[in-house]
């Protein structure tokens, strides 16, 4: 991740004085099927459970299965969710936004890492929608290519995950 990237995000997020757990609900499939799942964000990790297994990482694209389930990372999937990202124009009242993403895992390689991480992010607000196009798996970089798409003097009105 590029640091003049998060530092441009960064830039345009309000102070985060204590640490919040964000909860969002969502979709993971592959192909076996689908099914809905519930991710949680502290700011230091992600975790969701998928098919009774838990996974935890620093970011979306690092989620692996605890130790006891064999530590695999997460792989030839799909993961899909929305989450609330309301945005500000030159210090006006927020207005509501929903960040819409998609995360997909590749298969495994020899190692067990993906052998790709796509991750596109949309943001709906003001009746528009500003796409991220597919970054591999950089969440800072993707809100980056959004945050340059919207008009001047915006920024989010709120913080998101610190290691997504």
């Amino acid at each position: 991740m590029s640091s003049e990237v998060s530092e441009e995000v960064s830039e345009k997020l309000p102070a985060r004085s204590d640490v919040v757990t964000d909860v969002w609900t969502g979709w993971y499939r592959d192909h076996r099927g689908a099914e809905a799942i519930v991710i949680t964000a502290d700011g230091r990790s992600v975790t969701t459970r998928v098919r009774g297994v838990a996974y935890t990482g620093g970011s979306f694209a690092l989620l692996h299965a605890a130790e006891e389930s064999g530590g695999l990372p997460l792989t030839g999937c799909v993961l899909e969710w929305d989450l609330p990202l309301p945005v500000a124009v030159d210090g006006d009242t927020p207005q509501p936004g929903t960040l819409s993403c998609l995360l997909g895992l590749g298969e495994a390689l020899p190692d067990g890492a993906p052998e790709r991480v796509d991750l596109r992010l949309t943001l709906h607000w003001g009746g528009a929608a500003y796409e991220s196009g597919v970054t591999g798996g950089d969440f800072d970089r993707a809100l980056g290519r959004i945050l340059r798409q919207l008009p001047p003097g915006a920024r989010f009105a709120r913080r998101l995950l610190a290691a997504a």
